[in-house]
């Protein structure tokens, strides 16, 4: 599966860019911040319909469908070229929307032909390279996209995501798996075949509360973000430029997350990651609250290291439970129950930030988070227990009576 890392980390290039890029393009045709704010929410927005637009996953084969979505970004892309003047604006906003519905559709087709293509053992391996393929880009791609910005414009920028899907799609093509051709639905109806993604996911009792924990955490993400600039300011006295500093050093954070996660569900179950994931980055949002440099940057490593651990837990988790020819639904319907929370939270997170001074706002965090962890790893615990006594059982039921 070397091609397909290879296709993650040059789709995420451009993609990284491109996110970036967005905002900073309205504000200089527009000199509006809120709809430069707005460009970063047309290109999120359709993850809130990620249950229906994954429907089409498990309706073709994996591998054609990533090649052609690419390709298909590739061709429209280029058009953004024409967006120069404040009043084409709502074109750059159109093409984002496209964008956002694409990278469901794309992230449901992902995890379903990894589950397809590799060993079950392998998974959690596999992931954690994947999440550290995705996180490498995000240490570059911010500085290239920029600079490109600032000397070229943005259409430059388009034309380097077009090229950049372009070869992705190339590399996705020379991916060696063979799928067969997924079996008529029952029903045609795309509505009822998303809301059986929705209920298998519901109905199990392994991913229903991995869920839940991975929507929990990324609520707590989106209020720690909002909070990021009053640590900035407030609390270590440095201009708002500093917080790039604490998301680069989050974000190498994260690269060693993928790096160490496989060998953690080589020996602990996804449960039990995802609960160590929450609990290290709960205390590390508590720690932000001191006003110390040395222990504002510990924590944002902290951060980047736990948050990856509990969203890698919750993908592999997915990937081995849902069944196949749903894979693609579950995923999406997982990925938008835990993406959601994240973007709701930064708008409250926003109001709490003017409200409560972040001294008290991250510490109750962390005990929320904390709080969370410890009812997980008892649970965890109590089923472990569960089934040893079962094995017991079984064991003794099977020994002949003399």
């Amino acid at each position: 599966m070397r091609w397909y890392l290879t296709g993650i980390v040059v789709s995420g290039f451009g993609t990284t860019a491109m996110w970036l890029v967005s905002g900073i393009w309205v504000k200089s045709l527009t000199g509006s911040d809120s709809l430069a704010a707005l460009a970063a929410f047309a290109l999120w927005a359709p993850v809130l319909l990620g249950p229906l637009l994954g429907t089409l996953a498990d309706r073709v084969r994996r591998r054609p469908l990533l090649v052609v979505l690419d390709l298909a970004m590739a061709a429209l892309l280029p058009v953004l070229l024409w967006v120069d003047s404040a009043d084409r604006v709502w074109l750059l906003f159109a093409v984002l929307l496209v964008y956002g519905a694409q990278g469901a559709v794309h992230e449901a087709a992902e995890q379903a032909l990894v589950a397809t293509a590799m060993d079950e053992k392998r998974l959690g391996a596999f992931n954690g390279l994947r999440m550290t393929a995705n996180e490498s880009t995000k240490l570059i791609a911010p500085l290239a996209a920029a600079g490109l910005f600032a000397a070229c414009g943005g259409g430059t920028v388009a034309l380097l995501d077009a090229a950049s899907f372009a070869l992705a799609a190339g590399l996705f093509a020379l991916i060696p798996v063979r799928e067969e051709r997924p079996a008529r639905p029952e029903s045609r109806h795309w509505w009822r075949e998303t809301t059986e993604g929705a209920r298998l996911l519901l109905a199990s009792p392994v991913l229903r509360p991995l869920v839940a924990t991975g929507a929990f955490t990324m609520l707590l993400a989106g209020v720690n973000g909002a909070a990021v600039y009053a640590v900035v300011d407030r609390g270590l006295g440095h201009a708002p430029a500093y917080a790039g500093v604490l998301y680069a050093v989050q974000g190498a954070g994260s690269v060693l997350a993928g790096l160490v996660t496989g060998p953690l569900l080589r020996r602990i179950p996804e449960r039990a990651l995802a609960a160590a994931g929450l609990g290290l980055f709960a205390v590390a949002v508590g720690v932000r609250a001191l006003p110390y440099d040395a222990t504002a940057l510990a924590a944002s490593a902290a951060i980047g290291l736990g948050m990856p651990w509990v969203l890698v837990a919750v993908m592999t988790a997915v990937q081995r439970e849902a069944p196949a020819e749903a894979l693609g639904r579950v995923a999406a319907t997982a990925h938008t129950l835990v993406m959601a929370p994240n973007a709701l939270a930064l708008a409250l997170g926003a109001g709490l930030v003017a409200l409560v001074d972040v001294r008290v706002l991250l510490p109750a965090l962390a005990l929320a988070g904390t709080g969370w962890a410890a009812a997980v790893t008892v649970r965890d615990r109590r089923a472990r227990d569960r089934e040893r006594e079962r094995e017991r059982a079984a064991g003794s039921a099977s020994v002949p009576v003399g």
